[in-house]
């Protein structure tokens, strides 16, 4: 038998846990595979619930996370981190996923090192440099340097052909992301929150929030939250979930609109588990997260992305999500129709989720060990 193939998975979010873990565990279930899991530790507390969930512990740690980070020091301390690493302990194959700054440094070291980098979830685009911020560029900055192009769509594949990405180097496997969000909802689960138990126990309807992302910080994430306020004025039987991002810049919008509202439940940030049961229980789905839009369709929900454009398109063709934007108005309208219109609402929620079937890692590394057998 030939000799395992050494592979460094590499992650700092939780984005990046929940969307590797399956990688991980998948490699991990075959003796061709060694596998090593870094943590850059990007995000602290949010990456090691995910990890602990799963049933995962880095083998190497670099911890560079601290206060008041800045996206320059977060790349420095990555790649010096990284570059040790691989240095000291060489590996046939590097994988990241998506869009952090964690993947596109892990990307980057690899090449230093000459190893080559698998990119999972590649080829998503919005073409503005802005929007998402740096997401965008993280991703069109790692596709050059990747040797192994996981895309999860075919839209993605298209994507990454336009950028004269040899075919060969391209795989559609779906997306890990729906591998995660599918095996942690058939774990048994108990919320021990008591908001987070108001809410799976509220007998009428009840929308889920979610609200983050930079380009929304301030007026934008101000008008999120007034047509949240809004809805829940106008529907008595509403309840809405608003897990809040640590951020303060996030917070302080969110709680001088909603804070007082009796049927507002702003909570901490949701592990991911009880977030994914939140999802499950939610009857309409509010966010501007890239990752929601491709957990969401997997249970039926539709959702309303708070955002002017989406690295995500195949779940508004699917006719699973929509576009909103930030505008007010915009938000309460959609919003309203679908909880006023059975038939708009049974047609988004029947749509064909684009972004998986739950087998993706299996997929990827069945890839791997394809490709050293040539």
């Amino acid at each position: 038998m030939r000799n395992p193939i050494r592979v460094a998975v590499v992650c700092g979010t939780r984005p990046d846990a929940i969307k590797m873990a399956p990688v991980v565990r998948a490699l991990r279930q075959h003796e061709r595979f060694e596998v090593r899991l870094i943590a850059t530790g990007q995000h602290r507390e949010m990456l090691d619930q995910v990890l602990r969930l799963f049933g995962l512990r880095p083998d190497a740690d670099l911890n560079i996370m601290t206060a008041h980070q800045t996206l320059t020091e977060i790349t420095l301390r990555a790649l010096e981190g990284l570059d040790r690493l691989l240095r000291e302990s060489p590996v046939d194959v590097v994988l990241a996923q998506g869009d952090t700054t964690t993947t596109f440094v892990a990307a980057l070291a690899a090449f230093y090192h000459k190893i080559p980098f698998g990119h999972v979830e590649a080829g998503l685009r919005t073409y503005d440099k802005y929007q998402p911020f740096p997401e965008e560029m993280n991703r069109r900055l790692t596709a050059p340097i990747a040797e192994f192009h996981f895309a999860p769509t075919e839209t993605a594949r298209r994507n990454l052909l336009q950028e004269h990405i040899p075919a060969e180097r391209i795989w559609v496997t779906g997306n890990t992301g729906i591998d995660a969000v599918l095996w942690v909802a058939n774990q048994p689960y108990e919320a021990d929150d008591p908001m987070l138990q108001r809410a799976l126990a509220h007998t009428g309807r009840l929308i889920l929030l979610t609200t983050h992302r930079r380009e929304n910080w301030g007026a934008p994430m101000a008008n999120i939250a007034r047509a949240a306020r809004t809805l829940l004025d106008r529907f008595d039987d509403l309840i809405l979930l608003l897990p809040m991002h640590r951020n303060p810049r996030v917070r302080e919008t969110l709680l001088e609109i909603l804070g007082d509202h009796p049927r507002a439940l702003l909570t901490e940030p949701l592990d991911y588990a009880p977030f994914v049961h939140a999802m499950r229980r939610a009857d309409l789905i509010l966010t501007d997260s890239g990752g929601v839009q491709e957990e969401a369709p997997a249970f039926g929900k539709p959702i309303l992305v708070l955002r002017s454009t989406t690295e995500r398109p195949e779940g508004v063709e699917a006719g699973a999500a929509k576009l909103v934007g930030t505008d007010t108005e915009r938000i309460v309208a959609e919003a309203t129709r679908l909880l006023t219109d059975p038939d708009a609402y049974a047609q988004m929620a029947r749509a064909v989720n684009p972004y998986g079937d739950g087998h993706a890692a299996e997929r990827i590394r069945d890839i791997l060990w394809q490709e050293r057998l040539r």
